[in-house]
């Protein structure tokens, strides 16, 4: 109750009982308030508590990681997805873009293209002259081993199905696209798409790295921050 409405309530039952009754009505008042707030507080624990479980195993977190934030991240995708991405994923993908210093939302769009708006972990892509793709991060064989080096994890190919996996290594293939392209993002998302010779290549072809993929997912990436302020 607001301090307002307290003082309110407290002059008026000064009007019409002693004092001491009054003090106890307050002070139940506040009791109250006090314990409604607890409540909320407990249940944001317990569902945050629930998500970090969810974490693997030996995660470690950033020292000044910002859960709240990571909270609101996360329940903000489950609702955008209709609970396709789950709550835990997104708390990493928060925590994980965090620590590498990258927009969360650009690798949540990137995720929903590369699996056609499904968010389907089990996703195997079509045949190419490569190989087909894998997982919720659509990495191929020949992309996978490196990028999981480089994000410090063990490599095996039934990984890339898994989603906390596929989440950890596109935020760490996406920073290092981000840090190699400084910080052009057509470059770096073009690249992830097309591979960094393919990117050069839409380039000379186009003039510019701007390819629908690129834009796409910076212009969903940039409302679903917008929409979240």
């Amino acid at each position: 109750m607001a301090v307002t409405a307290l003082l309110f309530t407290a002059a008026s039952l000064l009007l019409g009982s002693g004092y001491m009754e009054t003090q106890q009505q307050i002070s139940e008042l506040e009791t109250a308030e006090s314990t409604d707030a607890q409540e909320r507080v407990n249940e944001h624990m317990e569902e945050l508590e629930e998500q970090i479980s969810g974490l693997p195993d030996g995660y470690e977190v950033k020292g000044h990681a910002d859960w709240e934030q990571a909270g609101m991240f996360a329940a903000h995708v489950y609702e955008d997805s209709e609970g396709a991405f789950e709550k835990d994923w997104g708390l990493l993908l928060a925590l994980e873009a965090e620590k590498q210093n990258i927009d969360p939302f650009v690798v949540y769009e990137l995720l929903r293209v590369e699996t056609g708006d499904t968010f389907d972990p089990e996703l195997v892509g079509p045949e190419t002259q490569y190989g087909h793709a894998y997982g919720m991060a659509q990495f191929m064989e020949n992309t996978g081993p490196w990028i999981a080096e480089m994000a410090g994890l063990p490599y095996e190919k039934e990984l890339l199905f898994d989603p906390q996996y596929a989440i950890q290594l596109s935020v760490t293939y996406l920073s290092y696209l981000h840090d190699r392209y400084e910080g052009n993002w057509d470059e770096a998302l073009t690249a992830y798409h097309r591979g960094m010779s393919g990117m050069k290549q839409y380039v000379q072809e186009n003039g510019d790295a701007a390819s629908w993929y690129a834009v796409e997912i910076q212009e969903k990436a940039e409302a679903m921050e917008t929409a979240l302020r």
